[in-house]
């Protein structure tokens, strides 16, 4: 029988909250028996969506706040003013062992600010990053950072491969990932010192979890040939748009092309349940749900201008990672086999509660 967990929301967050927070819910809950969610949020605002939903409504539980963080909130701001806030106490749910994870999809940089506060870093993890999932020829592959960190060293690289790995296993059943470094071009002899110093340390890693291809391109992102790709913020953050613009694209070509005549139009009904399962296969909704991988619980952040397709999405990926005991397999790696100096300056402490840069980039999508 599959343990019970409970799953922290912030019904405040996002463009449509909390109308999409409470269908999103809704939308999961008779397919995870399992589940129980702790709602935070205006009890006015909040109720008479949930009578809506009586299968849902049974198994929640309301907590009122009629505080809530900003989109515009700086994350200094939100973390010294939102400690009652919707975002926060959420968070709260999760350090106190009220609930699994958390999922938001308000702030990013608050989000990201607040948890990392309160939930603190894993031991052997310097800086948490942001990870998501892009669509391949083959599935879905794993891509972190997205954003929380522009600059990065190659332990910081190496903590990456082996959280992302970890996320290959819990959301995509990935056994033993194949882990790949993204750079500009495949040669040893390419790429920057951090880099090329990050692929010699997970090859010196004895009997890794995970497949250490080596370098991966740009356009090895889309193939599939590998599970986790491992980069730093900005880079991550530039890539995940590009492919976003790039969908945007493809989507706005084939509206024009099929709109051409009579005869293109008539081919688009001949083709059309092919086309809805590429704008399936494409929606960036069902790619929802960024995690902030390297705390010491489960965060996730949904994409703030999302419906409730996406945050159910995103929900899904907060239950994956919970029933899979996501931080305890982080955990056990890097107190395991990885508890080397791979991981570790001397005199750095493994919680710092430093927090993120605001010049950095953390309005990242999630999605």
């Amino acid at each position: 029988m599959t343990a019970a967990l409970n799953i922290a929301l912030d019904a405040m967050g996002g463009d449509h909250a909390p109308d999409m927070v409470v269908k999103g819910a809704a939308a999961v809950v008779s397919r995870f028996p399992n589940v129980k969610f702790i709602m935070f949020g205006d009890a006015g605002e909040v109720e008479p969506l949930l009578r809506r939903y009586p299968a849902l409504q049974d198994r929640c539980e309301l907590r009122h706040t009629a505080e809530r963080v900003l989109s515009d909130d700086k994350p200094s701001q939100a973390l010294r003013r939102g400690r009652n806030s919707s975002m926060r106490l959420a968070i709260d749910a999760v350090a106190n062992h009220e609930a699994q994870a958390v999922l938001s999809a308000g702030n990013t940089g608050a989000l990201m600010a607040m948890a990392k506060f309160v939930l603190r870093t894993l031991p052997g993890i310097e800086r948490p990053a942001i990870a998501s999932f892009l669509p391949t020829m083959k599935g879905e592959t794993v891509v972190l950072d997205l954003g929380a960190n522009v600059e990065c060293d190659a332990r910081n690289l190496v903590q990456f491969a082996v959280m992302g790995a970890n996320l290959a296993h819990s959301a995509l059943g990935r056994h033993r990932p194949r882990v790949g470094l993204l750079n500009v071009g495949v040669e040893e002899l390419k790429g920057h010192d951090e880099v090329r110093s990050a692929a010699d340390l997970l090859r010196a890693v004895e009997n890794p979890p995970f497949e250490f291809v080596g370098f991966v391109e740009g356009d090895d992102i889309t193939k599939g040939e590998v599970d986790v790709i491992v980069t730093d913020g900005f880079t991550g953050n530039i890539a995940l748009k590009t492919a976003e613009g790039t969908a945007k694209l493809m989507a706005s070509l084939l509206r024009s092309a099929f709109q051409r005549s009579i005869f293109t139009k008539l081919g688009y009904l001949l083709a059309s349940s092919g086309l809805r399962m590429l704008r399936d296969r494409m929606d960036p909704r069902f790619y929802n749900g960024g995690v902030l991988l390297g705390l010491n619980g489960i965060a996730v952040k949904s994409h703030g201008g999302t419906d409730e397709v996406g945050f159910a999405a995103a929900l899904e990926v907060a239950i994956d990672m919970a029933q899979d005991r996501l931080i305890d397999r982080i955990k056990a790696d890097f107190s395991g086999a990885f508890a080397s100096s791979l991981f570790a300056r001397p005199g750095v402490a493994a919680n710092t509660s430093e927090l993120p840069q605001e010049s950095q980039d953390l309005s990242v999508r999630a999605s």
